[in-house]
Parts: structure tokens; sequence; C-alpha cells
């Protein structure tokens, strides 16, 4: 039998809508009408559980990034030092604390990693009571900076799975299972929800199915007949809609607004040094060799899910004259060759938004206050 436990590490899964409507069937199986149970039937009739084979060849999680786990033991082996209580090395506070109390013993500084300058001599070590040989004081300092390397390394994986959750479902995956588990129909719209958010783009020269389906309709509809028991707030974090929003305090979307502020300057700055890796075609958008489409599309996706929220809370919180003195668009993702000549061999033409695109400052320099551009469009 399902629990909402188990709905709620959907969240930060990739699970198939068919997959948790069936769970979701499960939960609210004596709550729903004949007529809610016949709408959640028509997904779950594809879930796995009621396939032959119950296997999906799609992956069902986001990727994670490797942090120092196996560096940081090699450390510990070498350092012969004590590791104490087992500490999560896929942590990167974690790391950066083992290396803040490491990197003195052998008189290393973090972040000075020029092999040339930033390495003691025979001297600097006898001075500093370093009783190692250059050998072994060599392999220990390359090791140091090698794991200071994959710190870098970490973060930057794992801001870029961040991005990739926040462009699919918003802040969904960042709900605190308290709120979550509060109140049941709640629960069930933001997993269902969250599945269909989830769902990866079809290969088409048309438009993309949107996620608010005829079932997220439903739970949301049991969500609106008992409003006083709904989370509000917990929904917020995957649907802003006027809707939703309308039944949170000022306090609350203000907190909201500040966060998503947040996550656009941490995108703005992602957007900005991907722009200058890649080479991109910004007339057309098209992908060339090259260019890292994956990262940059999942990123772009991200900005366009944090500025649409960010939009949404101004107008709720009639702080819309914001917009006359700042206003930034949409970032372009990049599109394979063959499917811009698809869609213009089928009389269609380029996105009018890459027009808008190309006619306007690039929409994260807007948000650093490098470029001006109002709703006016006075740029």
């Amino acid at each position: 039998m399902t629990t909402v436990e188990e709905l709620y590490k959907t969240l930060d899964q990739r699970r198939r809508p068919e997959d948790v409507a069936e769970m979701i069937i499960e939960l609210l199986e004596d709550k729903i009408s004949k007529h809610e149970h016949t709408i959640l039937e028509k997904a779950a009739q594809g879930s796995l559980k009621r396939s032959v084979f119950g296997y999906t060849s799609m992956l069902e999680t986001f990727g994670q990034a490797i942090g120092a786990e196996k560096q940081i033991h090699k450390a510990i082996e070498i350092f012969r030092i004590s590791e104490g209580e087992k500490t999560d090395y896929n942590n990167a506070e974690n790391i950066e604390a083992f290396l803040n109390q490491i990197s003195p013993l052998i008189q290393k500084s973090v972040g000075q990693n020029d092999f040339r300058s930033d390495r003691l001599n025979k001297i600097q070590r006898k001075e500093a009571g370093l009783d190692l040989s250059k050998r072994n004081y060599n392999k220990k300092w390359r090791l140091l900076k090698r794991i200071e390397k994959r710190l870098s390394q970490f973060i930057h994986e794992s801001q870029k799975i961040e991005f990739q959750k926040i462009a699919k479902h918003g802040l969904s995956h960042t709900i605190h299972p308290e709120d979550f588990t509060e109140d049941l129909n709640t629960a069930c719209f933001i997993a269902y929800f969250n599945a269909r958010s989830g769902l990866r783009n079809t290969f088409t020269n048309q438009s993309q199915e949107r996620p608010f389906d005829e079932i997220c309709e439903v739970l949301f509809n049991r969500c609106k007949e008992t409003p006083e028991k709904t989370n509000w707030l917990a929904v917020s974090y995957i649907y802003t809609s006027e809707e939703v929003l309308q039944h949170l305090t000022d306090e609350q979307k203000g907190a909201l607004l500040g966060r998503w502020t947040d996550i656009l300057q941490e995108i703005a700055a992602f957007l900005g040094e991907l722009w200058d890796q890649n080479d991109i075609n910004r007339k057309t958008m098209a992908v060339k060799a090259g260019n890292d489409s994956t990262t940059w599309n999942n990123t772009a996706g991200a900005w366009n899910k944090a500025r649409d929220n960010w939009m949404n809370l101004i107008y709720a919180l009639g702080m819309e004259y914001i917009l006359e003195d700042i206003s930034f668009g949409k970032v372009m993702r990049l599109m394979a060759a063959d499917v811009i000549a698809w869609h213009l061999s089928g009389g269609g033409k380029l996105d009018p938004n890459t027009e808008v695109w190309n006619r306007l400052p690039l929409p994260w320099e807007v948000f650093q206050e490098k470029e001006f551009c109002n709703k006016k469009n006075d740029c």
C-alpha cells in the first residue's frame, strides 16, 4: 500500500505521471468520487504496476554530482589521520571543512594551487617544522589540490542539476516533508503536477504538451474544495497561479519573491559564463558544433521558470511599478538545425520570440543592471 511518504519521494525524481497517478488512486481510493476515479484511471492504466514487464528504459531520477569521497579517503590514509564519525563527502560544506582542517598540516593555503610559487621549498618546510621529504610533501600537496578541483567541479555540477530541476518543476523538490504530508489533497496535486512537469520534451515541430492536464485540474479542484486545509504555500512552490497566490499572506509572497530573486541572480551569473564559453548564434539560436546545448537549454529553462514565478509574485504583491525600472525577457533555448529546417519546410517561421530575443538586451545582463530595459521596451 502506497504511503504519502513514498509519494513525497517522487518530488525529487522523474517518475512517470502514470505511476504517480497509480499511487494517488491507492491513497485516495475511498475519498474520491466515481467521476474523479474514472479520470485518474485514464493515466493509471499505463502505470508500470499494471504492465506485464513493469519496466521503463527512461531514467526516473535526476543526475547526481559526484563529490570527493574517493580523494578524501585517500588523503585520510596518506596523512594518517583518524576520520572519526562517518562524514558525507558528497556535500560541498563537508569537503570544504576537510580542506580547511587538513591543508594547514602542510602549511598549504586553500586556493593557492600554483605548483611553482605556492609550494614550500626545503628551507621553508624546515622553518615550518615539517619533517617531510620533497616527494612526500609534493604527494600531499598535489592530493589537496585535486580535492580542491573536485570541490569546484562538484559545486558546478550540483548547480547544473539544481537548475535542471528548477526548469522542470520549480521549487517542489525543496518542499519540507511535514508541509507535503500535512494535507493529502495538497500532496496529491503537487506530486502529480510535479510528475507532469518533469516529462521529457518530444521531438516535434509543434508546441510541447502542457503539464497542467485534466487530472491536474481534478486534483487542484479538490484543493479548492477545502481551502482552509490546503497548504497553499507548498502549492506555490510549483504552481504560482493568481488563484494560488491569493491564499498567501503578503509576508509569504514577499519571502517567495526574495527566494526567486536570489535564484535569478545565481542563474544570471551561470548564463553569463555559458554565453562566454559557447559561440552561440544569437540570430537563429541554432545549435552548432561545440555548443553545450544540454546545459544551456536546462539553464535557460530554469531562467524562464524563475522569471515567470518572479513576475507572478510581482503582480500578486501589486509591485508592478518595479517593471518601469527593470524588466527582463526570456532566454531562448538552442534548437537543432534539423528541427528548424523541419519547421520551415512545413510553412512555419522562426519562433517569434527569437526576434524579441535579438532586439532586446541579454536578459541576465538586464537583471545584473549591466543593461537597461523596462516593460515599455525602452532599452
